[in-house]
């Protein structure tokens, strides 16, 4: 039984590392979006038809319609990680939450045999 409440822990440890490295990249990528929104909001403001665009190590000029919508489609494929992000962090939390539970239980379980003898 003790050897199942430790790997029982080493899970827990897991499952807490991979939930850090998930708010970690989901933080990453809403501030990539928020810089991009940013872009997209003074790009909407300008009256140029055309501003220039990094490709590269290089700047193009391009319309503002298309900059426009290439930012578009990576605003919406950042927001779209981030959902996924946040759907499996909700996952690890409720496997964390499973885990403690469990291993809470075999603690009790463990203190009561060991007050019966």
């Amino acid at each position: 039984m003790a050897e199942q409440i430790e790997q029982d822990k080493v899970d827990f440890e897991r499952q807490r590392n991979q939930l850090m490295q998930l708010s970690s990249q989901k933080q990453q990528l809403q501030f990539q979006s928020r810089v991009l929104k940013d872009a997209l909001e003074e790009i909407s403001k300008t009256k140029e038809e055309k501003v220039y665009k990094a490709v590269g190590n290089i700047m193009i000029l391009s319309p503002v319609t298309e900059v426009k919508k290439d930012l578009e489609k990576e605003v919406e494929a950042l927001d779209l990680r981030v959902k996924t992000v946040q759907k499996q962090e909700d996952i690890t939390v409720d496997k964390m939450n499973k885990l403690k539970n469990k291993i809470e239980g075999k603690n009790k379980e463990t203190k009561e045999d060991k007050e019966e003898d």
